[in-house]
Formats: C-alpha cells, structure tokens, sequence
C-alpha cells in the first residue's frame, strides 16, 4: 500500500501550521509591553463516544461516584451542553477527543456507517482525536472517507444526502503504511489564547489484537513511548512548548472520576517515559475514570487522566501558559472531571440530530425478533461465565451446524451492552427484544468461521484466557464445560474439559465455531490460528437473531458451564 498523497500533504500542512504559530511567538517585545504573565487555557476532552447519541441505558449510562452512589450520565445533546458550559467558563478553550468517536455504535449511528456521530463531533467543535482501535473496524480506506468525506462506496450516502468528513484531524504518531510511510498526521497545532498547544496522538500498538487482520492490512502499529518522543522532538524543535498526548491506551481503575486508584498497567507505563515537554495526558480504550498525577522523567508531575466511555465523563485540565517562555506553568495545572449529567437543558442543535438519525434509523431498529423471560447480562459471574454470552454461543453453534459444529466460542469484548427485559426503548413491551437491541449488543459484523481443532489446541486456547496482563474469559456454548483454578499458575489452570459430556481427548479433533476476529488470533488467543479445515458462516448478529426467532422466550441459562475452584 503506497502513502496517501492527501495524509503527505497534511502532514506539510500541519507543520506550516507549527511553524507559523513559532514565527508569531517568537515576534520581539520589550519586557514593558510582554510582562511575564500566564494565559488560561482549558482543554477539554472526552474518550471512547462509540457514536452514543442517546443516553446509554443501563450501567452503561452510569457514573459511579466515591462513596459507591451513582448519577445518570451521558447523551449527546447533554454532551453538548455541558461542553459549552465549559468552554463559557475559560474564554480560551480546545474540544478533544481520545479516541474510539464512532465503531462499536448503537444502530441509530452504526446504520449509516456512523456518520451522525461524526456530524455530530463537527458540531460540537472537537479540534483533534487521535484514532483509537474501533476507528479501524471497517479498514484504513473507511477511516479515510470518515476524514475527508464521500458517500459509502457501496451503501451510498443513507443519513443525509452527502457526506463532508470531519472537521478535525484523525491523528496518529505511531501508525505507519508497512513502507514506513506516515498513515496519518502525527499532531497538530492549534493557537488558544495566542499560544500555540502542539496535540500529538498515539493509539495502542497492541491494536492489531483487538482488531481483524484484514482491516489493517499494510498497516504497522509502533510503540507509543517511541511515537510520542519523536514527535514532541519535532515539536520541540518548532518553539512549540505547550504540548499534550491524545493516547488511546488506558489502565484500569476503581473509585471515583477523580481518585487515583488505578492498576499500573500500559498508560502508567507510558506515562512515566513519555518525554518531559508534554505537559498532559489524556488517555482511553479501558473506559475507566480516574484523574492522576504522574512524574515525568524529569520527575516533575503531569496529569493523566481518563473518563470513562459513552459520553459519561469530561475530563478537563486547566493550563497556565507562560506568555515569554510559550510553556506551561505545570505547579498550576489543575485536572477534573465532570460528570455529563442529564440534569441540564440539553442542547437543541444537536438534541434535533439526534432526533433526526433515531427517526431514520426507526424503521428497521424497531423490528421486533423475540423475546426474552428475564434480563441477558453482558457481565459475568464470578466464573466470568455470562449469561446473554451463553446465549450468543449457543446461537452461533445453531448457526453453524451445518459445518460440524461441535462447540461455538466468543470473545467478551464483542458483547457490547445487556438485553433487558423492561420495556424497549421502542415501547414494544416487557421482554421484547428488537434489532436494534440485538445490533447494540454485537455491532461488529464479525464473520463466523468453524475449524478443526485437536484437544490439546482447545486445552490451550481455555490457558490463554489468563496473561500477565489481565484475564479475558471466552463465553462458550452449551456443549462445552471446564473448570478453572483461580490459584494456579498461568498456562495451568484448566482441568475437566468435555464436550457433549465426554472428556476431551487431547489427540482427537473438534470442530470448533469462532468468529473471523477470533480466527485470526484477536485479543491474544493465538491458538485459534492452529486451526484448519475453515468452513465459512453468517454474520455473528445474524445468528443471533435466528436464534431468538426459532428459540423465543429465551430465557436465561444457568451459567453453570465454568466451574471455578481455588
């Protein structure tokens, strides 16, 4: 794949940018007319929207607060008016986004291939975002059509009549065509208050894990740390001194928006080695809240900060810019965030979009496929069994009986939201379950594959649901059951494998369903790749709703197939 011209292009664009900001800050001045004085700027930044247009339902639509109390939170239009309630208070202020804007969507965004979300962002007046890993699910050249605009190569433009592409930059230091070659801007500079902010972006360069193979083909992830030092030397080097990091890469978390419990994991990493000129750091994928002070090398303290996913949280850090040296004053920087509360007007321009891609969405959203006698919860048990994820197995074992499916495996991340049984959103009745529930809980249109598998590699696949870096458990279908040690070491946890009732034998082989994101080695299960006879199937959502029209009422399994002991 050769670079884009119009990413080459950018990127001289973004450095005449830079330069051009240098070249008014490095105007003479007596010290009469320029006293050493700061300039307030506020940033202000949100992570992980997943094209959330209404208020996310559930826990989903909930912010914890300390003490354990929790606050509905999140909707675009109230995004939007807290947003200007913000911007009202600093007069000099920057809409940022840490990444994930759209993929991952509710049907009202995801059926038109998430455009309003970007409309939407336009509106609101985001500068910059930096990619996050949904921002691949449909490939580099979809990503590039969501930046510079044009109707769906094959759906054409659905939501309105064209399509202009958004109004910021997609940003990302570290991704690179396989020629090495730029994919994307590095940074940019934007002039707040007269000084010149240099935004570098970095997505996790794991994101080949969590994405399908063939959505980033020709495209090289490189190591953040690396990325982000490069690029603020480049900045350094321009007399831009104010600098912050969009980094799609955050560590998990308990308490609340603003503690600092945090599991030091990849966004503590990066932060302790990320250059000392970047003042702040604004991270996401781990749709956690937290607001941190982390040295940097220098061992002066910067914020890190996260807020949480959907449009829940606002993380604002308030700067003072040194108006002789063009730097942050760091003593003065003060980091919160804000809980997008559902208490204040929301905001008409973008409560009428919203209305306007719900309305268009209706049609098909509303279309009732089943029923339900009781909630599907998303969230496991202690065993990390669920029970909507024992559902969404056996649906896709139904599904691919016909290529000798013994046993169906899903990843968790591809389980989006829970099925409730309370009335829909379309007011279609207690336990009614619609298509745009089913497509919120799985929206990736990941393909379903069957392959052949031998006990030992199905052994080994249960083995890798535990790394170093976390635990993530596969919900498996009916005809599978196991049992885990919580205490023993990694790679030797699993006993008491059967299949149809009847151990596994380690020599003989298995046909084994998963989805093309599992097929291919995502979220780290490398032995699905082993695999072989491959025999294609339908779209993981398709099977979903199959099964609820042939299953209806479904009702909730007993999530008994993980046995857990010490």
């Amino acid at each position: 794949m050769s670079p884009s011209p119009r990413v080459l292009r950018r990127c001289v664009a973004a450095t005449a940018a830079a330069l051009a900001a240098v070249t008014v800050a490095a105007a003479p001045a007596s010290a009469a007319a320029r006293p050493a004085t700061t300039t307030d700027v506020r940033l202000i930044t949100f992570n992980d929207f997943h094209g959330n247009l209404e208020p996310p339902a559930g826990s989903s639509g909930r912010v914890t607060l300390p003490g354990g109390a929790t606050v509905t939170a999140g909707g675009a239009a109230y995004l939007a008016t807290h947003v200007k309630q913000l911007e009202s208070e600093v007069s000099n202020s920057l809409l940022l986004s840490a990444g994930d804007n759209i993929g991952a969507s509710p049907v009202a965004s995801a059926l038109f291939h998430d455009e309003p979300t970007v409309d939407f962002l336009n509106e609101l007046g985001v500068q910059a975002s930096v990619v996050g890993n949904h921002e691949f699910d449909e490939g580099y050249r979809e990503l590039q059509r969501m930046q510079f605009g044009g109707c769906h190569p094959t759906d054409g433009c659905q939501f309105r009549d064209t399509y202009t592409g958004a109004r910021f930059p997609f940003l990302g230091a570290n991704v690179a065509f396989d020629n090495g070659a730029p994919a994307l801007l590095p940074f940019t500079v934007k002039v707040s208050g007269g000084q010149p902010i240099g935004i570098i972006g970095a997505t996790l360069k794991d994101l080949p894990t969590v994405v399908s193979a063939e959505a980033i083909k020709g495209l090289e992830f490189g190591d953040e740390v690396e990325a982000i030092n490069r690029t603020s030397g480049w900045l350094d080097r321009l007399g831009v001194k104010a600098q912050v990091v969009l980094l799609h890469q955050g560590d998990n978390s308990t308490g609340g928006p603003d503690d600092c419990r945090v599991n030091a994991g990849p966004a503590t990493r990066i932060a302790k080695s990320v250059s000392a000129s970047v003042d702040a750091i604004f991270t996401g994928h781990s749709h956690q809240q937290y607001n941190c002070q982390i040295a940097d090398p220098a061992g002066n303290p910067r914020p890190v900060v996260q807020g949480l996913s959907f449009g829940r949280l606002l993380s604002v850090v308030d700067l003072k810019i040194d108006k002789r040296t063009r730097d942050v004053v760091r003593s003065a920087t003060v980091a919160h965030n804000e809980v997008v509360t559902r208490d204040v007007t929301p905001d008409p321009a973008a409560a009428k979009l919203v209305g306007e891609a719900v309305t268009k969405a209706a049609p098909i959203a509303n279309k009732r496929i089943g029923t339900i006698t009781a909630d599907l919860k998303a969230a496991g048990a202690a065993s990390g069994e669920s029970t909507l994820g024992d559902v969404i197995a056996d649906a896709q074992l139904d599904a691919t009986a016909a290529n000798g499916a013994q046993i169906a495996m899903t990843n968790p991340g591809g389980i989006r939201a829970d099925l409730t049984y309370a009335s829909s959103p379309a007011g279609e009745g207690d336990g009614v379950v619609t298509y745009g529930e089913a497509f919120t809980v799985q929206p990736f249109a990941n393909i379903m594959q069957t392959i052949t598998l031998t006990g030992a590699n199905l052994k080994n696949v249960l083995e890798q649901q535990w790394t170093a870096t976390g635990t993530r458990v596969l919900q498996i279908s009916a005809t599978l059951h196991y049992t885990y040690s919580a205490s023993a070491p990694i790679g030797s946890k699993v006993s008491g494998i059967t299949v149809g009732g009847k151990p596994v034998d380690p020599a003989a082989t298995y046909r084994v369903s998963v989805n093309n994101f599992l097929a291919g080695g995502g979220d780290g299960f490398t032995e699905f790749t082993k695999g072989t006879d491959l025999a294609g199937g339908p779209v993981d959502l398709d099977a979903l709703i199959a099964y609820f029209g042939a299953h209806s009422p479904v009702a909730p399994p007993a999530a008994d197939r993980i046995t857990v002991t010490p």
